[in-house]
């Protein structure tokens, strides 16, 4: 492949990813917003399943850029460079404290301990209620139900009878596929799995 058509693949790669990138940033921000995993979805989807996503999109975009500026070293490397002069040393080094100091201050916030905060006993029990509710969003329509079991904790045949399925169901089968073959939405599961919620969350009360 000529060096031409190699950067218009990778351009038009790196296009593609931001708008997806930026697709998927909108719809985390107005059309699923937080909180709204409880009870809305898109695509079968919930907020959860599309930040996953937007992640994954924003470590392909980084790879696509890294690719974009392997490709045109050299020219960076001029750029930064200039023509020699008597000053050109010390834009060298300017661009390299500036490089420096950008990877640092992206890396500082994935350095930095997280800080825990005890709550005062009147609001434990909010707490709890809050912990034991972001455990239904959870659950996604492209889970199993052996994945679901596994992620509450329960057996699976605890969880085909909560959910009103038969008991020989295969552990495999996807949430998505109740809706077709029972007519049980994904909304419709979150409910009936809040008991099993609850019962989780009692056990990691302090």
């Amino acid at each position: 492949m000529k060096q031409v058509q190699r950067n218009f693949v990778v351009d038009l790669a790196a296009f593609v990813a931001f708008v997806l990138l930026t697709t998927t940033g909108v719809l985390l921000r107005y059309i699923l917003p937080p909180g709204s995993g409880r009870f809305t979805t898109l695509w079968g989807l919930d907020r959860h399943t599309w930040g996953q996503i937007h992640f994954w999109i924003a470590l392909i975009l980084l790879g696509i850029l890294a690719i974009h500026l392997v490709l045109h070293w050299k020219w960076i490397v001029c750029m930064v460079k200039g023509r020699p002069t008597e000053g050109s040393g010390w834009r060298m080094a300017l661009a390299v404290v500036g490089l420096i100091g950008l990877l640092g201050l992206a890396v500082a916030p994935l350095l930095s301990p997280v800080e825990r905060k005890e709550l005062p006993a009147g609001q434990r029990g909010v707490a709890a209620t809050e912990q034991r509710e972001t455990l239904v969003p959870l659950v996604t329509g492209a889970m199993r139900l052996e994945d679901v079991a596994r992620r509450l904790e329960v057996p699976v045949p605890t969880l085909l009878r909560t959910l009103g399925l038969p008991e020989d169901m295969a552990p495999e089968t996807r949430l998505s596929q109740l809706r077709r073959r029972y007519g049980l939405t994904l909304h419709e599961v979150r409910r009936r799995l809040q008991p099993l919620t609850t019962t989780r969350a009692d056990s990691l009360k302090p």
